[in-house]
Order: structure tokens, then sequence, then C-alpha cells
């Protein structure tokens, strides 16, 4: 008899306590949403933010080209290749 009554205190207790703190985070979630929609505005893009963007995208379309045409060397990856054709239009050539 006592081993049901423990039983059962036991799962009463195991069921009331997830309860009480699933109320709580959801009432805290809703005060910090608040605070979170009052972001900071954007700083607009440098002009050598916007140069590095370009030559990014430059570079990706070249790389994507070559891929496609079997031409990359065997072991060059993404980061080598943008960091030689990144240097390479910096220079103007």
């Amino acid at each position: 008899m006592s081993r049901t009554l423990v039983a059962a205190v036991l799962a009463a207790a195991l069921v009331a306590v997830p309860l009480a703190f699933a109320t709580s985070p959801a009432a805290a979630q809703t005060t910090t949403s608040d605070t979170n929609t009052q972001a900071k505005p954007k700083r607009p893009v440098s002009a050598g933010q916007e140069a590095m963007h370009d030559r990014q995208r430059k570079c990706g379309a070249e790389w994507k080209a070559a891929k496609a045409a079997g031409k990359i060397e065997k072991g060059m990856t993404w980061p080598k290749y943008w960091s030689a054709c990144n240097k390479r239009l910096k220079t103007g050539g």
C-alpha cells in the first residue's frame, strides 16, 4: 500500500513540476520579443565593402564557369580560388 502511495505522489509531482515551468518561459518570451522588435537601423554599406562584394560575385561566376568546364586544378577549393582571384582583381588584372 505504501509503495502505491509513494508511486502516486511521485507521479503527481513529476506531472505538476513540468507544468509549472511550461508557463513561465512563454511569459518570458513575450516580454523579450517586444524588446527585439526595436532593432538598431543598419548602417549603409561602405564603398570598400561594395567593391569587395562585386569582386566576390565576379570570382564566383568565374569559379562556376571554370568548374563546369573542368578547368579547376586538383586540390583547388573555393577559399583558395577566391583568395587568388580577389588579389588578381584588386591589382586590376
